[in-house]
């Protein structure tokens, strides 16, 4: 049924870019604040960046800046384009969809980001 399924990770040099996709499919992506959120080894997941229904974006102090997030309604997917990268920005990362209005909320199974020379 629901579905969220990640792409677009890989291995990077430090400065260099990436842009995660995460395609979404079994519910109504329009009406769904999508995330994207990351977890580095042996730390908790951290919030990343956030698009709202209406194109509204905020992004964490951490990646303010450097990734743009944004959304295409027509083919059901939210994008993370990562610029500047650090090797702090290694982690797996993690779409998100949340409709608090009806209490729905979907994670994605990640995928893998590794910043390093």
């Amino acid at each position: 049924q629901v579905q969220l399924v990640e792409s677009g990770g890989g291995l990077v040099q430090p400065g260099g870019s990436l842009r995660l996709s995460c395609a979404a499919s079994g519910f109504t992506f329009n009406s769904y604040v999508m995330s994207w959120y990351r977890q580095a080894p042996g730390k908790g997941r951290e919030y990343a960046a956030t698009i709202t229904t209406l194109g509204v974006t905020n992004y964490a102090d951490s990646v303010n800046g450097r990734f743009t997030i944004s959304r295409d309604n027509f083919k059901n997917t939210v994008y993370l384009q990562m610029n500047s990268l650090k090797p702090e920005d290694t982690a797996v990362y993690y779409c998100r969809a949340r409709n608090d209005y009806i209490k729905a909320n979907y994670w994605g199974q990640g995928t893998q980001v590794t910043v390093s020379s």
